[in-house]
């Protein structure tokens, strides 16, 4: 089955995984806090604006509350410069997706997105006909087709690097590569570009 590109979030863990049919020459690469998604050096050129973008990001609050957030776009920014200045998660989440809407691709792609906090986790999501964001309690997905709003996921990693193994993993078509975040003190990001 293929469900596009998806976030997985529960309370202290979470990750996004790239599935693409179309643009499959990606990888992730570190930018201290920062993972970002793009072409790999033998990518074909292309002017398509959801190409690149930061996936996953470490924020702190201004109550020093550390938090990950993990998405599928450009999107992923301004939810953690709002998480940054106070923004609970659920607004920070909400107020971007609005704004910004779903992809104008050809196929109305959602964008989708997750904030990771010790004890909670927020996912939420925009396509063409809602917006819908939800605190969860237990691992749950959030993807572009399919699974376009939020169910349950059987998560099983325990770390950053695990959940990114894992994601990529997952019997799912087209996988191109995937990151990972753990939340406790501090944010743990990890990345998996399936490098055999």
């Amino acid at each position: 089955m293929y469900v596009g590109r998806f976030v997985v979030v529960a309370p202290g863990i979470g990750g996004y995984r790239v599935s693409s049919r179309s643009f499959p020459n990606r990888r992730i690469t570190d930018r201290g806090g920062t993972l970002t998604v793009g072409p790999t050096p033998d990518a074909p050129e292309t002017d398509n604006p959801y190409v690149s973008y930061n996936c996953a990001r470490a924020v702190e609050t201004p109550t020093n509350e550390p938090l990950a957030v993990l998405g599928n776009g450009s999107h992923v920014d301004p939810i953690a410069e709002k998480l940054e200045v106070g923004y609970p998660a659920r607004d920070a989440l909400a107020t971007p997706l609005l704004a910004l809407d779903f992809e104008k691709d050809d196929y109305d792609t959602p964008r989708v997105a997750g904030v990771v906090g010790a004890e909670s986790a927020t996912v939420g999501v925009v396509r063409r006909d809602a917006l819908l964001v939800e605190s969860v309690d237990e691992p749950t997905v959030v993807a572009t087709y399919e699974t376009d709003s939020p169910e349950p996921y059987d998560l099983t990693a325990a770390d950053a690097g695990g959940v990114a193994t894992e994601l990529l993993g997952a019997d799912l078509e087209h996988p191109v590569c995937a990151a990972g975040a753990t939340v406790d003190d501090d944010v743990a990001l990890a990345f998996d570009n399936d490098d055999d």
